[in-house]
């Protein structure tokens, strides 16, 4: 009677239907050995080279790896695509933030894919200098360029890198030129010492700005003007239009203060409308002129030339911070030096001496 009783409570434990496997046994060991298999560097490269989107991203993933193993197989990558790289046009993409790269971008990465060309977006996110992660969120701002078979974005974390240029930019760069990419776009995390970077490694530098909010003054800054081939004034639409052309006189007057470049060409200042796609066609014309008269002039290959003399340099300065860091004698006698520092026992610049001595 007691059992029955129990069984009849709305609360009893019923007996439930055994769930069905969400997945073949064999399929899911098969699944996890190909995982565990890291493809080798000759599979990589060859279909880096025959245009696989999958093995481009596993060979960037290499290089911007801190591990050791993934960098000799970086290195590799990088020597294999080397004779197939330098075939692209370089255009670097800076601003304040919330100009609009993103949106600009987009736009005009989707006017480049309709003229046949093949697009890479290298865009660089910044690090927390607390938690040391990034968003890379660019992806989701340009959500319709994303989807274009003709184009590649990539984010990448800017780390301790100054000036917020991933310190891996430039292999990233030979990377897609050598997968069939001929227009690589490099977006920066905002102004300041990015641009600088940025202008090392690209052959068209294109500033944007904003008209009405103050930054026009911002801008005839001499070090920005001085950089810049061409002055974008973005978001010229809608009641922005006035203020907007009042900011490209202001900047075409500031122009003509500087002296000429060496590359004998004038910078100009152009305005559009990203959002309503305005402007777009003209910004590329700009650039097209540009890429012709320098390589009339010579001074296209020349800028190149000058872009590995920095990329040379850059990564001996890398190379030697990293080795310095990573030397046994010199972690254990840093976190010493940190001490006596604390302790005002020594001063900086007598530890720094201290351990650049010790690791010699």
């Amino acid at each position: 009677m007691a059992e029955k009783q129990n069984n009849s409570k709305a609360l009893s434990e019923k007996k439930g239907i055994d769930q069905p496997m969400r997945l073949n046994p064999k399929a899911a060991e098969r699944l996890k050995k190909n995982r565990s298999k890291a493809p080798s560097t000759q599979k990589i490269t060859e279909g880096l080279l025959a245009g696989n989107k999958t093995q481009l991203s596993r060979a960037l993933t290499r290089i911007e790896s801190t591990a050791e193993k993934h960098q000799q197989q970086g290195r590799k990558i990088i020597e294999a695509c080397l004779p197939h790289a330098n075939k692209s046009i370089r255009i670097g993409v800076t601003g304040v933030p919330g100009v609009g790269k993103s949106t600009f971008i987009e736009s005009f990465g989707k006017l480049l894919t309709s003229k046949k060309n093949k697009v890479a977006v290298l865009t660089v996110d910044p690090s927390s200098t607390l938690s040391k992660g990034s968003i890379l969120g660019d992806k989701t701002r340009m959500e319709e360029l994303v989807k274009d078979p003709n184009a590649f974005i990539r984010p990448s974390a800017s780390g301790d890198s100054l000036g917020g240029v991933a310190q891996k930019t430039r292999e990233a760069i030979i990377l897609c030129e050598a997968a069939g990419y001929n227009i690589i776009i490099i977006e920066t995390v905002g102004v300041g010492q990015s641009e600088t970077a940025v202008h090392s490694m690209t052959d068209f530098f294109l500033l944007l700005k904003l008209a009405g909010a103050g930054d026009e003054l911002q801008g005839i800054k001499r070090g920005i003007m001085e950089m810049a081939d061409a002055i974008v004034i973005n978001k010229a639409d809608g009641e922005n239009l006035k203020a907007a052309k009042m900011a490209k006189n202001e900047f075409n007057r500031a122009l003509h203060l500087y002296p000429p470049k060496e590359s004998g060409w004038t910078p100009k200042t152009l305005t559009c409308s990203a959002l309503e796609n305005q402007g777009i066609d003209a910004v590329w014309e700009l650039i097209e002129t540009y890429i012709s008269e320098t390589k009339d002039n010579e001074y296209f290959q020349h800028k190149r030339t000058e872009q590995n003399k920095f990329w040379l340099l850059q990564t001996i300065e890398n190379t030697l911070k990293r080795d310095f860091y990573n030397n046994p004698k010199v972690k254990k006698a840093l976190e010493v030096q940190l001490k006596l520092i604390k302790a005002n026992k020594t001063s900086p610049f007598e530890a720094a001496t201290y351990l650049l001595e010790l690791n010699e």
